[in-house]
């Protein structure tokens, strides 16, 4: 994740939520990296917990190894003029 100076000034709870869960955040000043945020005690995940969005009680969940064909499933076919 990139953030600038400003970022970091006005949004520094969401900044630091996103450092918590792992990120790292690269902070830009003047379109120039000048910093990153790791978390401190970072420890490397695997590939598959990386790349998989669900988290917390869902990461054992079967069903849901494909978390797009998951979704999918729950959510069905959707009608488009609902979007409209």
């Amino acid at each position: 994740m990139k953030a600038t100076a400003k970022d970091l000034r006005f949004h520094t709870k969401e900044i630091l939520e996103s450092v918590f869960r792992g990120e790292e955040v690269i902070i830009t000043y003047r379109g120039k990296p000048h910093a990153k945020l790791i978390p401190f005690n970072f420890t490397p995940k695997t590939k598959v917990e990386a790349s998989n969005p669900l988290r917390g009680i869902w990461k054992d969940h079967r069903e849901s190894k494909d978390v797009y064909k998951y979704m999918h499933k729950i959510r069905g076919r959707r009608d488009s003029s609902y979007y409209r």
